[in-house]
């Protein structure tokens, strides 16, 4: 059985897993992490990322973010099957990629505090976890594929 991943789905689950990353990153970054970002960013020479195209790019960041934790999911449901348990494995793989190991760099690096990136990381744990669950929760397969209703797989 080779189902195809279904794109539209895919797009719709990682729009509504986006708007949960950017609002989480609002809350977290933007409220209670904003003073240490104020201080990390001052120190850099740089002001806060607080401008209009800014929190435009982020949305968007946020969106691409979403769509690729859907994607995976999708593409892993018939290894694991569909449901929570598969969403949440897909907003790990991103999360160790795209919050862990970045962040882990950017430490490393000496660029920014440890401090402020570990509390980011840890937090993004939750934050991926709701955004995975969400857009896995909107995703299913096509409505017919290789003759057979989805409906009985979804």
């Amino acid at each position: 059985m080779d189902p195809k991943i279904n794109m539209n789905r895919v797009v719709l689950g990682g729009i509504a897993a986006g708007i949960i990353l950017f609002l989480f990153d609002g809350l977290i970054n933007g409220v209670l992490l904003a003073g240490q970002w104020q201080q990390a960013m001052t120190a850099l020479g740089k002001t806060p990322a607080t401008g209009a195209s800014q929190l435009a790019a982020f949305a968007l960041l946020d969106i691409g973010s979403g769509i690729a934790i859907v994607w995976l999911y999708a593409a892993i449901r018939p290894r694991f099957g569909a449901g929570p348990r598969t969403a949440l494995r897909a907003g790990a793989a991103v999360w160790v990629v795209g919050y862990l190991l970045a962040n882990v760099a950017f430490i490393v690096a000496g660029v920014l505090p440890a401090s402020l990136l570990g509390m980011s990381v840890i937090a993004g744990v939750v934050q991926v976890a709701a955004a995975a669950l969400a857009g896995g929760a909107l995703y299913k397969e096509d409505a017919v594929v290789a003759g057979k209703s989805s409906a009985a797989r979804a």
